[in-house]
């Protein structure tokens, strides 16, 4: 089993924001595969996708983001997942709109929610795949403030692009693992060319 879990923040509130990013891609990643959400044995929803005879279980934790580990680290436990095949989306504020970083470990690099999941999981050897979504041109803005907004109409495209090469990055790392998707994803899509 593989465990691919989306970071965001539930409600309708936090629908479409940038800090959710990563349940578009589980939930981009579910519609692909026609995978129905249930409820998960921790505080998340769960959908099982089939890939030949494994089964990969897409994951959106119901806490907030900043304790959001703590469904990643239960489910991890309950369906004893190897953390080699454990995948984290969540989005960053230090890469341009759209850009995807693919990393087979790592820091948290001041994201909360990969904090929270180093935490749970006692380690930062997990894969982790981050989203792009720009930093606000105004210095002014909070950081919270600009990770809890919504896109804005110009920038809606490039995200709901990005959303899909991510969930084509996840796709590649389940059937060719990380060193592949790295390979693939890791580029611009103007390197892709």
């Amino acid at each position: 089993m593989k465990l691919v879990a989306g970071l965001g923040n539930p409600g309708e509130r936090y629908r479409a924001t940038r800090h959710n990013v990563g349940f578009e891609v589980i939930d981009e990643l579910a519609r692909r595969h026609a995978a129905s959400f249930e409820a998960a044995p921790a505080d998340a929803l769960q959908a099982r996708w089939r890939v030949d005879d494994e089964v990969v279980l897409l994951v959106k934790p119901l806490t907030f983001m900043n304790i959001s580990g703590e469904a990643v680290g239960a489910l991890s436990r309950y369906y004893k997942v190897p953390l080699g095949d454990v995948l984290i989306v969540c989005d960053d504020v230090n890469l341009p709109l759209g850009r995807l970083r693919l990393r087979s470990s790592g820091t948290e690099g001041g994201h909360n929610g990969l904090r929270s999941v180093m935490q749970e999981l006692g380690t930062i050897e997990y894969a982790r795949l981050r989203i792009g979504v720009g930093r606000a041109e105004d210095s002014r803005r909070a950081l919270a403030d600009y990770v809890l907004a919504r896109f804005d109409a110009e920038e809606r495209p490039g995200i709901e692009r990005a959303v899909a090469r991510a969930a084509d990055a996840v796709e590649t790392w389940v059937s060719h693992g990380v060193g592949q998707a790295m390979n693939v994803f890791n580029r611009t899509v103007e390197e892709e060319g």
